[in-house]
C-alpha cells in the first residue's frame, strides 16, 4: 500500500483525497519508485478540473524523484537504490511510491537533490 492524493470527481482543491491505494509489482519494463519528491505543474489543474479529462479516480503529478525500490523483467539501466527522477507518460506522482515505465527513469548524479530532480524533468 502506498498513500496518494487522489480524486474521485473533477473539481476545485477541496475534491483531492489523502488515501491509501495499491501499488503493485512492477513488470516487465517498468520500475518501482518510491517517491522523495514530485514536480507540480499548472497541468495538474487541468487534470483535477476536468479540463483534461482522467479515467476517474486518478492520482495527479507526472515528474517524481525517488529511490528504486524495484524493477522489472528486462530493466537494465536501473538497480534498486539508485537516485532517480522522471517525467512519465501518465499521472500519478503524488503518492508516496508508484511504478513508471522504466524508459522515464533516469539516474539522479549525487549533486542533483530529489527536490531539483522531481522538478526539472518536463523543464
Amino acid at each position: 500500500m502506498a498513500k496518494a492524493i487522489r480524486f474521485h470527481q473533477t473539481g476545485g482543491p477541496e475534491v483531492l483525497k489523502f488515501e491509501d491505494v495499491e501499488v503493485g509489482a512492477p513488470g516487465p519494463g517498468q520500475a518501482r519508485v518510491k517517491n522523495l519528491a514530485c514536480g507540480l505543474n499548472f497541468i495538474d489543474t487541468y487534470h483535477r478540473s476536468g479540463l483534461y479529462p482522467l479515467a476517474l479516480p486518478a492520482i495527479l503529478g507526472v515528474e517524481g524523484a525517488g529511490v528504486i525500490d524495484a524493477v522489472g523483467t528486462d530493466v537494465t539501466h536501473l538497480t534498486l537504490g539508485d537516485r532517480v527522477g522522471y517525467a512519465a507518460a501518465k499521472p500519478g506522482s503524488y503518492a508516496d511510491t508508484r511504478v513508471v515505465a522504466a524508459t522515464t527513469v533516469v539516474r539522479l548524479p549525487d549533486a542533483i537533490d530529489f527536490d531539483r530532480g522531481a522538478a526539472m524533468m518536463l523543464k
